[in-house]
Order: structure tokens, then C-alpha cells, then sequence
């Protein structure tokens, strides 16, 4: 798709679509942002959306769905076995990731949970270019534990490398000369990498990752939930694919996997989720764990409704025109950012604009949860959630003790068609604000730790009055506006 330039000269993501049915938001006083924070415990995630005006917390299960989607919602086959939806779904699955078994899930998590059911054992480790929280959660709940493979160039925050998510191939072989191949169940490949903001891993590095797994004769499993997004930056940044289309890029890909899974929270602006595998010895090891953890093979606990809607949001996620909007807005705001001197991760990846709270919130020690403090801080001057992804996204270590994360990132997640380009220049002058104001914001301590996944339920509590402090700011700044 050729790119679309404006006559003033200004670069501007331009939508392909048109809105058809809207939705009421809500922008509270910021006294009551403040109130809000304190009963969610200054948790994002525990905040009610009647106190949240843009809803930047993640792009699961919130990209906005097609009017092909929605109609097709209306021929569902809700029988218990043997559905025509099912059957839908399933050469969706084999048209678009080229796949011949599936197994449908509830989610993307459900998934993670059966393969590391199948394949991980005490003593397993599970080499990967970075991990997902609730991947790393199944993993360890199961005994195992993993190895973050990236190159050096994965962390640096300001950087025009173009494949950020790449696995390190050195380190991959001695990883696995060092444990010794039948230690090792699977190879995970994360499309895109969520946690080091968003990015990409290239055709040719995946090549790579595979040959080193036949080598050594060890299986190769494909997190593909944003499959289509990396294809697409693939298709900008990878030369060999610069003239491909999203269909034989994305297919390029899955090819190389063993097993694939999926969130269709992401990949097709749906609900549900799936695994699916070219191999019969694969499909047969994980087929009994389907229906005794999830429902029957032709629905694993998913709305037949939906299965109808992911079977065609598959298909959309080759339509390079829908998922290049989601890239296209997340470049603008950190480009935008970027020229305010706002430590954002670049070059901008997928799923959301990242920003570095470890430099923003440099005066904030690390003990302190500096992401999860710009986050709340953000809520509280502008009604948007964002997510923390930090330390609190961590989890302790087997004796208990604090894990520091590699980066201290706030992600502002940018869901498919969901914002329009006035809400993201807000987005951009609200932060631009707290920036200026960033010596207003304070640190944050647990009240409440769960034990796993700590980032969902945990609640926190400021170090200090800093809140209040920077509402007065706020409120001197900005007098009655919202």
C-alpha cells in the first residue's frame, strides 16, 4: 500500500475506515480520578471504566470489530459438537496461518497453560526472545523456567534498529549446549516482543532460530498474536519482503513453527484463542487437554458467536489497510513525543507507545515502581489508563525476593480503529504536561501482593502525598478544565 502525503506536508495517519456506531466515553473531574486511584488501589487494571476517558491499557480484546465481523456473528452454529462455525474457523486457520489442526481455546492464556501442561517439567527451561507475563507464569507453574535471548541493541530505549525482537542465535546454542537439548521442551518466539515495547523479530532471524532448533532436534512454538502487525513491519523494514503481501509474509512465518498459538483477542479483534500445528504427534499430545480444561474440540470454551467473528477477522488481518492503522497512530505519538524530548521506545513497534519511566521518573528508585507511579500519575492528570510495564509486571523469584524488571515502561496500547487522531494529540499534550511536572510524581508501595500475576490484583499505595501535590499543579495550570 502506498503511503498517503498531504499537501501542507504534514506526516499525519490518515483512517481507512469510517465510524458507524460509537460508543460514550466519560471525562471525570480530577477529583475524582483521585478518589478513583485510591479504591483501585492505584492499579490501572482496578480502575472501573466510568472514571476512565481513553482506555490505553492494552489492545486484548478491545480492537474494534468490522461490520463483516458483526454480521457474521448472526449465522453462528451453536451446537455442543460438530459445528459449521467450527468448521468456518477452521479453514480460516489453514488459509491464513496455513495450518492444518486446530484446537480452539478460550484465550491466549488458556493456550500457554496446556502447552506448558504438555512439555514443561521441573528442570525444563524454555529459551525465548523475551517473555510474555502470563506465558512466564505457566511456565514456572509448572517447574520450568526460561531464558530471555535478545541482542544488547533490544535495550537500548533510543534506537533505529529495525528488528528489536530478534533472538540472539549465539546465545540461543549455548543455551542449549549448556542444559542440553532434552532439558528443553520448546523454543518460544514471541510476535511481537510486548514487553520491550512492542517490537519485531525479522523472516530471516526466525529462519535462523529454526534451523538452530532442527539442529538440535527441539520444537519451535510461535506466540503469533500479533502476527499481523510484525508481518506488516516486516513488510516496511525487512528488504526481501518489501514487495510481498501480508498473506505470504505472515504465511512465511507460521511455516516455520511447530505449533502456533494465538490470543484471538489480538489477532482477529475477536474473543478466544487457538493452537494449531501441521503435526499430528503435536495435535494428538495436546488434543485430550481441550476438553478437559476448556470444552469440546469444535468450540474450547469459546462463544460459537465469536468463533464466527475470528474465523473472519483472520481473514482481515491479511488486509494490510486494517492493520496498518494500529503502527501507523503508535509512530505518530511517539514521533510526537519524541520531538518534546519524552523518552519513548524507538523505533515505535506494535501494539502501543512505550515510554520510558526509568528516565522520566529518574528520581524514583526502582524499589519504588517507577512505571506503575507514571502510570497512575497519567490516570490522575488526563482520565487515560495505561498499563504498567515494569517491575510490578514481574514476579518475585522462588525464594521470594524482588525481580527488577530489565526496562520500567508505560505502555499506552493504540487498539485497531479504536481512537481517533484527535484523542491521541490529547494523549500527546497531557504527557507533555507531566513531563514538564515529572518531579510532582512519587513512588508507589504494595498493600496487597498476590502471589502470581501480581500486576492484575496487587494494590498499592503512594510514598508520600505526591498525588495531591500534583493535582494542585494541575488544577493551578490547567483552573476548571477537565
Amino acid at each position: 500500500m502506498q503511503e498517503i502525503k498531504f499537501y501542507s506536508g504534514e506526516d499525519l495517519p490518515l483512517e481507512l475506515h469510517k465510524v458507524r456506531i460509537v460508543q460514550k466515553l466519560f471525562l471525570v473531574p480530577i477529583e475524582r480520578r483521585l478518589e478513583a486511584l485510591y479504591e483501585g488501589g492505584f492499579n490501572t487494571f482496578r480502575l472501573s471504566t466510568k472514571d476512565v476517558f481513553l482506555d490505553m491499557l492494552t489492545d486484548s480484546g478491545t480492537n474494534a470489530m468490522s461490520d463483516n465481523q458483526l454480521a457474521a456473528m448472526m449465522q453462528a452454529d451453536d451446537a455442543y459438537a460438530g459445528s459449521q462455525s467450527f468448521e468456518r474457523l477452521q479453514k480460516a486457520v489453514k488459509d491464513v496461518l496455513g495450518k492444518e489442526y486446530l484446537l480452539p481455546v478460550h484465550q491466549g492464556r488458556a493456550a500457554e497453560s496446556l502447552i506448558s501442561i504438555a512439555y514443561v517439567k521441573k528442570g525444563s527451561l524454555v529459551p525465548m526472545n523475551y517473555h510474555f507475563t502470563t506465558a512466564l507464569a505457566h511456565i514456572t507453574q509448572n517447574g520450568g523456567k526460561i531464558a530471555e535471548l535478545l541482542y544488547d541493541e533490544a535495550y537500548v530505549i533510543n534506537s533505529d534498529h529495525p528488528f528489536k525482537g530478534n533472538m540472539n542465535i549465539e546465545k540461543l546454542e549455548e543455551t542449549i549446549k549448556s542444559h542440553g537439548a532434552t532439558n528443553i521442551p520448546f523454543i518460544r518466539m514471541e510476535a511481537s516482543t510486548n514487553l520491550i515495547g512492542g517490537q519485531p523479530f525479522s523472516v530471516q532471524n526466525l529462519r535462523d532460530v529454526r534451523a538452530m532448533a532442527d539442529k538440535y532436534g527441539i520444537r519451535l512454538v510461535l506466540d503469533c498474536s500479533l502476527l499481523g502487525e510484525n508481518a506488516y513491519l516486516v513488510m516496511k523494514r525487512e528488504e526481501e519482503f518489501k514487495n510481498s503481501s501480508m498473506e505470504i509474509i505472515m504465511k512465511e512465518m507460521t511455516a516455520l513453527a511447530d505449533l502456533c498459538y494465538f490470543s484471538a483477542r489480538k489477532i482477529s479483534s475477536s474473543r478466544g484463542g487457538g493452537m494449531c500445528t501441521d503435526k499430528m504427534e503435536i495435535f494428538r499430545e495436546l488434543e485430550a487437554l481441550v476438553p478437559l480444561y476448556e470444552g469440546f474440540l469444535t468450540y474450547g470454551g469459546i462463544s460459537i458467536r465469536e468463533i464466527e467473528a475470528m474465523a473472519v477477522g483472520l481473514y482481515e488481518t491479511q488486509d494490510e489497510s486494517m492493520i496498518c492503522q494500529s503502527p501507523n497512530f503508535i509512530k505518530y505519538l511517539v514521533g510526537a513525543l519524541d520531538k518534546k524530548g519524552i523518552p519513548v521506545i524507538k523505533p515505535a513497534g506494535v501494539l502501543g507507545a512505550h515510554v520510558d519511566a526509568m528516565q522520566v521518573c529518574a528520581h524514583i528508585p526502582q524499589t519504588e515502581y517507577p512505571a506503575g507511579a507514571l502510570a497512575a500519575a497519567l490516570f490522575l492528570i488526563s482520565g487515560v489508563r495505561g498499563m504498567e510495564r515494569g517491575s510490578i509486571s514481574n514476579q518475585r523469584d522462588e525464594y521470594g525476593n524482588e525481580t527488577y524488571a530489565d526496562m520500567e515502561l508505560l505502555r499506552l496500547a493504540v487498539p485497531r480503529r479504536v481512537f481517533t487522531l484527535s484523542q491521541i494529540k490529547y494523549v500527546e499534550d497531557r504527557l507533555h504536561w507531566l513531563y514538564d511536572n515529572r518531579k510532582l510524581i512519587g513512588g508507589l508501595r504494595f498493600v496487597y501482593e498476590p502471589p502470581v500475576l501480581r500486576f492484575f490484583m496487587g494494590g498499592l499505595e503512594p510514598t508520600s502525598d505526591w498525588p495531591q501535590k500534583l493535582m494542585a499543579k494541575f488544577k493551578k495550570d490547567f483552573g476548571e478544565s477537565l
